[in-house]
């Protein structure tokens, strides 16, 4: 397994992190007998409107609350961590898919080619923002990248939460892209394509996956016409019809929203795709660990667990 297009990148830290709307959560990872378990892990509410994810505005609207609840789960797992990782939320990026028939030999006239091709679908000029990417899938018709576009001054937004908890921000990266990794961590990962729906308060993600490779992208927001069982069931009819996909080995539905939405979807799903829906099966959360948490826990965990499962 490799990482995804994290926005900014080092080696992995200890501790991970993850801002949403309605909550900030921190874990850490211990191995224990060579098996991963999470050795702590803390979550604090946050009040409405505190922090709102966007692509294009302001994010954080209270940032006193929102760091005085990131020093609290730092007392709660019992350490004030000069470095973390940082999982921020899907929509704070634009993620896209693009093909070269040839990739230049020099990193930055690849560099260079992907800024150019991000510059046509972000929503901001492209000298304002992170872009990072990652080699997806070899094709017979070239080689794909992984390529995330975020506005620079919208992620210096979360990096200053760190900062001012005393921590910083090694590693940011998006929430469902290490939701994947947690997947692909699990004891018996996907080898064929499969199909993951990250379930949030305000969004859901849907990701295709086709072993370890994102084949397939798509973010909502939850003012969003049509449900998500409709946007899913559009997007198996894509993967049948454009992608040529031969059927999801795995359907996996995690996120830290509602219980009952997650169930109401899952169920949704195995009546839209016949077919069974599971969670998310993270081999670094201790044996004894509700599937609630292992939902909750996910980006967390894959962002723990990336660099040692690319080793």
């Amino acid at each position: 397994m490799s990482a995804l297009a994290s926005l900014r990148e080092t080696s992995t830290p200890g501790v991970a992190v993850e801002f949403a709307s309605r909550r900030v959560s921190a874990a850490t990872v211990e191995f224990r007998g060579g098996s991963p378990v999470v050795a702590a892990h803390a979550t604090e509410s946050l009040p409405d409107g505190a922090l709102t994810p966007s692509l294009t505005a302001t994010n954080v609207h209270d940032r006193a609350t929102v760091v005085a609840a990131l020093d609290r789960i730092f007392d709660r797992i019992g350490m004030h961590p000069r470095r973390v990782g940082l999982v921020v939320p899907d929509p704070v990026a634009r993620v896209s898919l693009v093909r070269f028939e040839k990739v230049p030999a020099r990193t930055s006239d690849l560099d260079q080619l992907v800024r150019w091709q991000a510059r046509k679908t972000a929503p901001f000029p492209i000298e304002e923002a992170q872009v990072s990417y990652v080699a997806g899938l070899q094709a017979p018709d070239g080689q794909e990248f992984i390529v995330s576009a975020a506005r620079r001054a919208v992620i210096e937004e979360y990096e200053q939460l760190c900062a001012e908890a005393g921590a910083h921000a090694g590693i940011v990266d998006l929430a469902t892209f290490n939701v994947i990794n947690a997947v692909l961590a699990s004891p018996a990962p996907p080898s064929a394509d499969w199909l993951l729906v990250n379930v949030a308060a305000d969004y859901a993600s849907i990701a295709i996956v086709r072993g370890s490779h994102l084949i397939f992208f798509r973010n909502r927001v939850a003012e969003t016409d049509g449900t998500l069982a409709d946007l899913v069931h559009q997007t198996a009819m894509y993967y049948e019809d454009r992608i040529k996909g031969g059927g999801f080995g795995r359907v996996v539905v995690s996120g830290a929203g509602a219980r009952e939405d997650i169930e109401q979807v899952r169920r949704s799903l195995e009546e839209r795709l016949t077919t069974r829906v599971v969670g998310v099966d993270a081999r670094s959360t201790a044996a004894s660990a509700s599937p609630s948490l292992l939902d909750s826990l996910a980006p967390l965990v894959g962002l723990l667990l990336r660099d040692r499962e690319a080793a």
